[in-house]
């Protein structure tokens, strides 16, 4: 056979032919798959009657049909038992039972699920359950093969928490006697071990005492040891259900010698089981019996026992809370060292020790080390409450540092898991491990990264708030590499085939405006957002991304930089050349109405959502006129009843216009739906209370962004202006030093009495700025609701006006968009222009009832 060489394909007539060729000897390998086909003889013995009902099917696939038919029937026991149980359990498990004792392990495994399916559902009662199926599953209790008689078992246990006593006591218990001899093969007494522990909790004390506990000695003095290790790890359910006292006399001695038998395995199941009944042990029991014990198993792990290494090293953290009250100081330090070498073990060679030893350690051992040190790592939270928080940083610090900075990516995903739990009980001490978070940040394994984003902005908001006692000013300096830690992740995160991680990743970056600033977001975080919508293909990343940059948008402090992001949300994605950012859009505007105010969606996006009816792809009009709903929700009557004619007009043409069969369709829906829609008015009412409430908060938040923009603009003039004034005070007060010492205290006279007033009137302009600093915590003051309207227009000197005596009420004035703030002048002659003078006297009229005589004297003053 001639190779094909499809880099010079020749199609030349001699070539061509010696193609065919080979296209016919493969053929050959076709020929072996036709003959495993079914042969007409076979289909016709695999085919049954349709008009058989499901019992009767069942019955005869059960009777003459093959294996695969069968475990198929059995597989839809379940089923039947809805449908019809009583004729189920007449005539279909019958022949279930009987197919059994010749049936394969598929089939096997396929009823003892089914069986257990059967008990979940509650088809039957458990009365009738116990006398139909139990007597089946104790039949095939003790199959050869080991999966079979594990999933049978399973299916047991399960069967006996549900089961009434008397039935336990008489199907299983006393069964169980003869099961447990030593006459009996080892898969019965492995069998008869685990019945013993779930039957433990189903009765009292003294029935346990009298009739299990003997049992229970019986195979922990077995000959094989695993019958003893099996038997040592359910008396922990013995344990429990006998109670504290017949414990301490009867289970706690077997623990200890079963403590010191020969098998490792023995020795691990006992020392696992003294660990959770520490519980139930009592102070005297835990310092006389277990803790010498443990310290034994300690000094032996590394020594000649090292199968118990892993165990101890994940119960340590258990362990050592667990036996706290009785260590003595020196037992307190041993187990912390103890828990120090296990943290770094397999690590120390690195450091040019026992470099010999380095070739000789197998891969097995380096496995074990592993598994140790992710050990304690998820016990490192643990043993901060075993030292205290308080001693964290001079007694833990170095460990906590060598598990994140560990070579294997297992220890460092766990010490991700665990961070959130480590930062929060070191409380205000949480500034000290933010390197920590910074290298889990940009750690090379995404693994990491992801168990590290599941809590990220619960870690970040213990990282800026929980370490102020630190007296750090700012929120970012605890914190000052945290930002390029995060722009480094989502970049990676991007790069990466991880989808699902970058989608995470983006999700919990919308708690970012909590912790730095707008800014911040604004220069290093908000662009990115909208690079992503614009470039990345994957849908849910793109909305997770939308989504979050409307979450930056809403907090935006700066009115220009959020009229620039939404001209680009408009100009790129609504107005965009690809079909698939007007997609993007729509998505991005069903956020911007969630999270905004109903007036700033009809502001900024009703009328670019409209255009969208005049798009040329069906999918993006499919889309829009099922959002036309949600779009029609945001407004009110009669402020947007311009908005409100601009939707009827849209509706109307697509009435009238589309083409699109299943466009069509959807708007016609779509209009039924708008019908039956009532509109919310200005004013609120009833039934729209709740809804109302919630808008009007969020408008509220809304303004006071714009207000505290405006304050913290005024405030920089005020400061920038008083420095100017206090300058040319200081340069007068220089070139007239040399004049008579009464006019030289007249000019000081004046200069005080001017710099008191500056300095009352930024007292002033602080405090209305600290009142308004939390706009996410606080709404808008009652005396701000019905501000009047005045034109903010300024003196012939630059100074903003304003009206002695009309109160806070009238330094705060809101127009379209935003307030505006007008700052009290430093002078008490400022003019005031004629046109900004009568509506503001206007206004304080209407308010205050006051006369021109009144407005004369506030002029004066």
């Amino acid at each position: 056979m001639r190779p094909i060489i499809f880099s010079k394909m020749d199609f030349s007539h001699s070539s061509l032919f010696g193609y065919i060729e080979d296209l016919q000897e493969l053929t050959i390998i076709e020929r072996p798959v036709r003959r495993s086909l079914k042969t007409p003889e076979e289909i016709e013995r695999l085919t049954v009657d349709e008009e058989l009902s499901d019992i009767e099917r069942a019955v005869y696939l059960l009777s003459s049909g093959q294996d695969i038919q069968g475990t198929s029937v059995v597989a839809n026991l379940p089923v039947l038992m809805r449908q019809n149980p009583a004729e189920t359990l007449r005539r279909v498990l019958p022949k279930i039972r009987e197919v059994l004792h010749v049936a394969g392990v598929e089939m096997q495994l396929t009823a003892a699920v089914s069986f257990l399916t059967v008990l979940q559902e509650e088809s039957v009662s458990i009365h009738t359950y116990s006398h139909s199926f139990l007597h089946i599953i104790l039949q095939n209790l003790e199959h050869r093969d080991a999966g079979v008689s594990n999933a049978w078992l399973e299916t047991l246990l399960a069967v006996i928490e549900a089961l009434p006593k008397e039935t336990v006591r008489h199907e299983i218990l006393n069964p169980l006697v003869s099961k447990a001899q030593l006459s009996q093969t080892l898969q019965s007494r492995l069998v008869s071990c685990k019945i013993m522990g779930k039957v433990a909790n189903k009765f009292e004390a003294h029935i346990i005492k009298r009739e299990v506990l003997p049992l229970v000695k019986s195979l922990c003095q077995d000959v094989e040891y695993e019958v003893r290790t099996c038997m040592c790890r359910q008396l922990e359910h013995v344990a429990r259900g006998i109670g504290t006292e017949l414990t301490k006399t009867m289970v706690l001695p077997e623990l200890v010698e079963l403590a010191r038998d020969e098998g490792s395995s023995v020795r691990l199941a006992a020392f696992e089981t003294l660990v959770n009944l520490l519980d139930m042990l009592d102070a005297d029991d835990r310092s006389q019996t277990v803790l010498p014990l443990v310290k034994s198993f300690c000094e032996k792990s590394f020594k000649a026992d090292e199968s118990i290494l892993v165990s101890l090293s994940f119960h340590l953290g258990k362990l050592c809370n667990g036996l706290y009250g009785i260590f003595t100081p020196e037992q307190h330090l041993r187990f912390l060292e103890f828990y120090k070498k296990l943290s770094t073990l397999g690590l120390q060679q690195e450091n040019g020790h026992n470099d010999n030893q380095l070739h000789l350690q197998t891969l097995e051992q380096e496995k074990k080390y592993i598994s140790v040190r992710k050990n304690c790592a998820y016990n490192f939270p643990a043993m901060i409450v075993f030292v205290d928080p308080k001693n964290f940083h001079l007694e833990l610090y170095s460990i906590f540092f060598c598990l994140c900075h560990d070579p294997e990516v297992p220890v460092r995903y766990t010490m991700a898991i665990s961070f959130f739990e480590v930062a929060k009980l070191l409380n205000s001490d949480v500034y000290t491990i933010h390197k920590e978070l910074v290298t889990l940040l940009q750690d090379e394994s995404l693994e990491v990264l992801d168990a590290l984003v599941g809590h990220l902005p619960e870690i970040l908001e213990l990282m800026t708030n929980g370490g102020e006692n630190n007296g750090s000013e700012s929120k970012l300096l605890s914190i000052p590499d945290l930002i390029p830690a995060l722009t480094t992740a989502e970049q990676r995160a991007a790069t990466s085939l991880k989808w699902r991680t970058h989608e995470k990743l983006l999700q919990k970056y919308a708690c970012l405006p909590h912790i730095i600033s707008s800014d911040q977001i604004y220069y290093r975080f908000l662009h990115r957002m909208l690079t992503i919508i614009l470039t990345n293909n994957v849908l849910p990343v793109q909305k997770a991304a939308a989504r979050t940059l409307c979450v930056y948008l809403r907090y935006n402090r700066k009115q220009e930089q959020r009229h620039e992001v939404i001209q680009k949300l408009i100009e790129q994605l609504g107005q965009g050349k690809s079909y698939w950012n007007r997609l993007r859009f729509l998505d991005t505007c069903e956020f911007i109405m969630e999270l905004f105010s109903k007036s700033f969606f009809c502001k900024y996006f009703f009328l670019p959502v409209l255009e969208l009816t005049h798009d040329p792809v069906a999918n993006v009009r499919m889309k829009l006129c099922c959002l036309l709903p949600k779009v029609k929700s945001t407004l009110k009557i009669p402020t947007d009843k311009h908005l409100l004619q601009q939707l009827e007009l849209c509706i109307r043409k697509l009435l009238c216009q589309e083409k699109d069969k299943d466009v069509l369709t959807i708007v016609k829906r779509t209009v039924l739906e708008l019908d039956r829609m009532e509109i919310s008015v200005d004013a609120f009412q009833k039934r729209f209370y709740e809804n109302d409430l919630l808008d009007q908060e969020k408008d509220r938040k809304e303004h006071l962004l714009l207000e505290m923009e405006q304050l913290e603009k005024e405030k920089q003039k005020n400061e920038g202006r008083s420095t100017n004034i206090n300058d040319k005070m200081f340069e007068k007060k220089r070139r007239d030093s040399k004049t008579s010492s009464m006019l030289a205290k007249g000019i000081n006279l004046s200069i005080s009495g001017s710099s008191s007033g500056t300095s009352a009137g930024k007292e002033e302009k602080k405090s209305k700025l600290v009142r308004s600093q939390s706009f996410s915590t606080q709404v808008l003051h009652p005396k701000y609701s019905n501000i009047d309207k005045c034109p903010n227009k300024t003196s012939a000197t630059g100074y903003t006006s304003s009206v002695p005596g009309m109160g806070k009420s009238c330094m705060l004035s809101f127009s379209d968009d935003s307030f505006r703030a007008h700052s009290a002048g430093n002078s008490g002659n400022a003019a005031f222009p004629s046109g900004c003078s009568r509506n503001l006297f206007n206004s304080a009229d209407q308010k205050n009832n006051g006369n021109k005589e009144s407005q004369s004297r506030k002029m004066s003053m």
